[in-house]
């Protein structure tokens, strides 16, 4: 069997309005809301010395975006623009634009890497008391969670952690 139709990116076109390609996001959103994300993102993440005043308003919705947009596989800021195709708008309110989240993420230094550390620090314990993620926690749990802010490839990442 042979396929009879060439396929070129102007013949995939998914223009629906009521298609949505990412309806897994919806209890995991849902369960982020719950457990507070978003307030620990307003209490935590403060950008006080702006370059562009209008990119570092409404931190937390913003990097709610970026979350949604990374959980539906987003790579880049371009790709955050799932969010906003189709049926997804009727799904989910206040979803920024691309460009507007870059301009958030260009505010950022180390020292917001660290507020967003802890915001995952207290968000995982929010979760824990929502959702059974760690059997047998009462005994004693260890749990590594960094981030390494530089590229890590080959040989030399066996040896680092």
């Amino acid at each position: 069997m042979q396929v009879s139709h060439e396929f070129s990116a102007e013949s995939a076109v998914f223009d629906d309005g009521n298609l949505v390609s990412s309806a897994g996001l919806v209890p995991v959103m849902r369960l982020a809301q719950q457990t507070g994300l978003l307030t620990l993102l307003e209490e935590k993440v403060q950008i006080t010395t702006p370059r562009i005043k209008s990119g570092s308003a409404n931190p937390a919705p913003k990097l709610a975006t970026v979350i949604a947009g990374m959980l539906a596989g987003a790579d880049c800021i371009d790709d955050i623009d799932v969010l906003r195709s189709g049926g997804m708008t009727t799904l989910f309110d206040g979803v920024y634009a691309p460009s507007t989240v870059g301009t958030l993420l260009r505010e950022f230094t180390f020292g917001h890497a660290r507020q967003l550390e802890s915001v995952l620090r207290e968000h995982l314990v929010a979760l824990y008391s929502r959702v059974d993620l760690l059997p047998a926690a009462d005994e004693r749990v260890f749990i590594d969670i960094h981030s390494l802010l530089r590229p890590v490839y080959g040989h030399a990442k066996q040896g680092t952690s």
